[in-house]
């Protein structure tokens, strides 16, 4: 499942995808708001995003936050793995953070491992394949 961190980020920098570019720095407090993500959470969140270079930040009285790269090279799948790490649901099928199970007597023979490569691989096509900049025009088109 995808854990309220995530959807907290990805809210967020849908709030900030929606800025037009050239737009003064959108502030925290407008994305709490916007978002509805508590504050104290919101800090924290997009500490990590600026860590990651997704966003970039202005202090001061007109600060806040802009997005640090256009949009629609920001994916669904790059947030999700800065705030929870590997797509994969299970270790031995993971690309950047690989281990072997355990109790796994062959991974080439290993059923499970199989089925989990299927899911890993579809869920990062799709989470790779949505961008902001796609999901805000989806979000458009449908209203």
């Amino acid at each position: 499942m995808l854990t309220q961190r995530s959807r907290y980020a990805l809210r967020a920098m849908l709030v900030l995808a929606n800025e037009a570019l050239g737009q003064p720095p959108v502030p925290m407090s407008r994305i709490a708001t916007d978002a509805q993500i508590p504050r104290k959470f919101l800090e924290i969140i997009l500490g990590e995003l600026r860590q990651a270079g997704f966003v970039t930040s202005t202090r001061g009285k007109s600060g806040g936050f802009h997005l640090a790269r256009p949009a629609h090279l920001i994916s669904f799948g790059d947030i999700i793995r800065t705030i929870e790490g590997p797509l994969a649901l299970v270790p031995c099928v993971s690309r950047t953070a690989y281990r072997r199970c355990k109790d796994c007597r062959s991974e080439a023979q290993c059923e499970i491992r199989h089925a989990m490569m299927r899911v890993r691989d579809e869920t990062a096509r799709i989470l790779d394949g949505t961008s902001l900049a796609s999901a805000t025009a989806e979000d458009l088109a449908a209203a």
